[in-house]
């Protein structure tokens, strides 16, 4: 029965490397945003010349805001497969990212809501820049969204703090 239970836990223990391909699939991903990136970016300095100053803030703002997804997409598959598949060898990297050493599941949920409400704040950003053309409605949506996102991030942190507080008690 022992045997048994062995081979169990050595395939639980295993298929952490099913998520291998959602990872690689989210590189596909950033390379796509990377792409769309360029293009955008070559529109913008084609059309430089005949762009008004609140057209060329919009399409900046879309550059940043496709930065942050793929920073978003970077966090997630370089933290993710750090944290739930396999530690990645490159400790003496001089390009090693420095939050990786202090990366776990609850550091990387904090640092993807984050990047979900900056997201979400430049998204708000481009609806305030461009707030003739959006309805109210939609405005009063994407700020309820933002607001969503906020509190999310901050019951999360405050979260993450009691349960911290809570293991640095139980060590003493």
């Amino acid at each position: 029965m022992r045997n048994f239970e062995r081979g169990i836990e050595k395939v639980i223990f295993f298929s952490r490397w099913l998520q291998m391909p959602v990872y690689l699939g989210l590189i596909i991903a950033s390379m796509l945003y990377t792409l769309k990136f360029m293009i955008q970016l070559w529109k913008l300095l084609n059309d430089f010349s005949t762009l008004s100053e609140n057209a060329i803030m919009l399409a900046v703002l879309g550059l940043i805001d496709i930065s942050m997804v793929i920073n978003l997409l970077v966090v997630v598959f370089i933290g993710g497969y750090w944290t739930f598949v396999s530690k990645i060898e490159f400790e003496k990297h001089d390009d090693k990212p420095d939050w990786l050493n202090k990366i776990n599941a609850s550091t990387l949920k904090i640092k993807l809501i984050v990047s979900l409400v900056s997201i979400s704040g430049v998204h708000l950003l481009k609806t305030f820049v461009d707030i003739h053309n959006i309805s109210l409605q939609d405005a009063i949506l994407q700020i309820s969204i933002h607001l969503v996102f906020i509190i999310s991030a901050l019951l999360l942190a405050y979260t993450d703090k009691i349960m911290h507080s809570h293991e640095v008690t139980e060590k003493h």
